[in-house]
């Protein structure tokens, strides 16, 4: 279902991108995606939001070189009560970075760090609710944890969340993690590729054509991490924008 209108508590429902260079980010992610963007106000921060369409499928921050946060594309969980799902992050062994705050009418926002150290957003919806449109081309499809310790990770989120798992094995001493919400597979984890590798949580995009978009983005200044890869979710790569930050695209089936 691209088009969404609400977000089940617990559901992955917005992501963006934290950059030092926000005309590059526009410039490569406009031409790779088909977004078109409007930059906020002051009062937003001059938070620049994109759309495909008329959908919002994204945003954008601005960083200073001397900001510490470093370039990255950020998940955002929505949840119904953002107070309440902060109450339990501490005793579930994570701890909460920011605390719950105010984005104008927009909605509520805290910032939280899992046990295995990977950062992840909630976000109580006020009037965005998140991506209007998801897997299709130049949306959102995808969020997945990257983590030394999966099976530690997601027992906080099935604190945080409800969520539940199914593991699969992908060969000798591999395995890919589904974490589940009523039995739906909203997102995904797995060990990292490289051992020593900090946790954090990965975003994708679907394009229409991987190895299409993947001759675009490195003509743009992007590096091929990863790929592309074929399995049973579509074609993927992983790539590292011309800004640095991590961010894998994916033809999807049909």
């Amino acid at each position: 279902m691209p088009q969404r209108t609400s977000y089940a508590h617990g559901t992955p429902s917005w992501v963006d991108l934290a950059t030092p260079d926000i005309d590059g980010s526009r410039d490569f992610y406009g031409a790779l995606l088909g977004w078109r963007f409007e930059r906020g106000t002051e009062q937003e921060g001059f938070y620049t939001m994109a759309y495909l369409g008329d959908a919002a499928a994204a945003g954008m921050m601005a960083i200073s070189a001397d900001n510490p946060m470093p370039p990255v594309w950020t998940s955002y969980v929505s949840v119904d009560d953002i107070e309440t799902t902060v109450k339990l992050v501490e005793p579930a062994g994570g701890q909460v970075v920011q605390a719950p705050m105010d984005v104008l009418e927009y909605g509520r926002m805290a910032v939280l760090a899992d046990p295995t150290g990977a950062v992840i957003c909630l976000w109580q919806p006020g009037t965005h609710l998140g991506s209007g449109v998801v897997n299709e081309p130049g949306a959102f499809c995808w969020s997945e944890l990257i983590s030394p310790d999966v099976e530690k990770a997601a027992v906080f989120y099935g604190e945080l969340f409800g969520w539940t798992t199914r593991t699969t094995a992908m060969g000798p001493g591999q395995s890919y993690t589904e974490f589940l919400l009523d039995g739906n597979s909203i997102a995904g984890g797995m060990a990292p590729p490289v051992p020593g590798m900090p946790a954090y949580w990965g975003v994708y995009f679907a394009v229409a054509n991987t190895d299409s978009s993947l001759e675009q983005a490195t003509a743009k200044g992007a590096s091929v991490m990863m790929g592309p890869i074929d399995i049973p979710a579509g074609r993927f790569a992983v790539l590292r924008d011309p800004q640095g930050v991590v961010v894998s695209f994916i033809q999807l089936p049909g």
